[in-house]
C-alpha cells in the first residue's frame, strides 16, 4: 500500500505476478460471499472481495475472460491470468461502473474488514462473520447493494 496525492493506492497481483491491478482510494464496498460459485472460484468456504469505481483501477498484464450467469441472473465477467489461472478482477451486471477484486490478491493482512456478508443461506455452519457493523443477508449482493455515488 502506498499513497498518491493523499489517496491510498493498493496493488493486487495474480499468483505468478504478471497480471496486476492498482486501486486508488478506499473501496466502496468490501463483502464476503457464501454462494457456491464464489466458493468454487476461491477454493474456500467463502470469498472476500472489495469493489472500486472503474475509473479508480488500472489493470496491467495479459488476461483472459470467462463469463457466467449468476444465481441472481446477472452476467459476471471474470478476468484471470492465462499463466497461473488466478482471477484478479470481475464485473457483475447490475453493478455498472464497479470492479471487484478478491481481497486475498492484495496479500495485505491489514486490509479493511468486510461490512457485508451475502448468501448466508449457503454459509458453512462452522463459519461466522463477526463485526457489529457487518450487514448479514441471504440475498445476492446485487439486490442489497448500497446506493453508489460514482
Amino acid at each position: 500500500m502506498t499513497m498518491l496525492s493523499g489517496e491510498t493506492v493498493r496493488a493486487a497481483t495474480c499468483r505468478c505476478g504478471q497480471l496486476r491491478v492498482e486501486c486508488i482510494g478506499e473501496p466502496i464496498r468490501i463483502s464476503v460471499c457464501h454462494c457456491l460459485a464464489c466458493q468454487k472460484r476461491s477454493g474456500s468456504a467463502f470469498a472476500v472481495q472489495a469493489r472500486w469505481p472503474d475509473e479508480k483501477i488500472t489493470l496491467t498484464g495479459d488476461y483472459h475472460t470467462w463469463q457466467r450467469i449468476t444465481d441472481s441472473d446477472h452476467c459476471a465477467t471474470y478476468r484471470f491470468c492465462p499463466i497461473c489461472g488466478s482471477t484478479l478482477t470481475y464485473i457483475i451486471e447490475g453493478w455498472e461502473g464497479v470492479t471487484a477484486v478478491p481481497v486475498g490478491a492484495f496479500a495485505d493482512i491489514n486490509f479493511p474488514r468486510p461490512s457485508f456478508s451475502v448468501y448466508e443461506n449457503r454459509k458453512h455452519d462452522w463459519v461466522e462473520i463477526k463485526g457489529e457493523k457487518v450487514k448479514h443477508s441471504s440475498t445476492p449482493s446485487s439486490i442489497c447493494k448500497p446506493n453508489l455515488k460514482l
